[in-house]
Parts: structure tokens; sequence; C-alpha cells
């Protein structure tokens, strides 16, 4: 998030995206992506979860996944669900591309909740971190 954008919010919100954005380039500073091991990034708003395999070498994302995917939108189920299939849908995509193993970026985000069914649905799928 840029600076300017952060000083026009006000107030709690304000607050959290600061926290959220501070958190994620500490995160950003340990973890990135090779050929070798690429980085899953996970991108969480209110309503959808999207999980992408980044290589930042060149900076290309590799595969992707998300709750707007066509082959997730009439499913059924709560957000951490939904969250659930999105992390086994990247992990097939994955597979298919010959990734086996990933390094984890949570975005600034808490590992909990939908973040944490993600990531435990991936790594039942096959995905190694």
């Amino acid at each position: 998030m840029s600076a300017t954008l952060l000083k026009r919010r006000r107030g709690v919100a304000a607050k959290r995206a600061v926290g959220r954005a501070r958190r994620h380039f500490r995160v950003r500073r340990q973890v990135s992506g090779t050929p070798a091991r690429p980085r899953l990034v996970v991108t969480r708003s209110l309503r959808h979860m999207v999980a992408q395999i980044v290589d930042d070498t060149k900076g290309h994302t590799l595969v992707s996944a998300s709750t707007l995917d066509a082959s997730l939108r009439g499913t059924e189920g709560d957000k951490s669900v939904l969250a659930g299939k999105v992390g086994v849908l990247l992990a097939e995509r994955a597979k298919a591309a010959g990734i086996a193993k990933v390094v984890f970026d949570r975005g600034g985000n808490r590992y909990a909740g939908r973040v944490a069914a993600l990531a435990d649905a991936a790594r039942e799928a096959g995905l190694e971190f």
C-alpha cells in the first residue's frame, strides 16, 4: 500500500490497514520465491480468497486459484470451506505445472481461519511448505 493511500484513510480502518501493510513488508523481507521454490501468495478480502504461486526472480505468476474461478463460483459452504477448496484447486494446478515445493507468504494476515484453511488444504493436496 502506498503511503499516500494510507494517509487518506482515517480511524480504525487506517490503523488496521497500516498494521497489515507493515506485517506484509516484514514478511516479504524474509520470503522470496525462486524457480526451485516459488512463493505461494495469499490475498484475503472480506468476500473472496485469491492464491497465486509466483516466481519472484522473473516476476511471473505461475499458477493461480480463487473463489472467483468458474469451478468454485456456485459452491456451497462458508468462507473457510471455500478457502480450503481454493487450496486444493491451487495444489492440483501446481502439480500439473510441475511445482511441488513452495514458500508460504501469508500477506500480512494472521495465520488463522481462512488463511490456515487454504494452507492446510494445499498441504493435504500435495504441496510442500
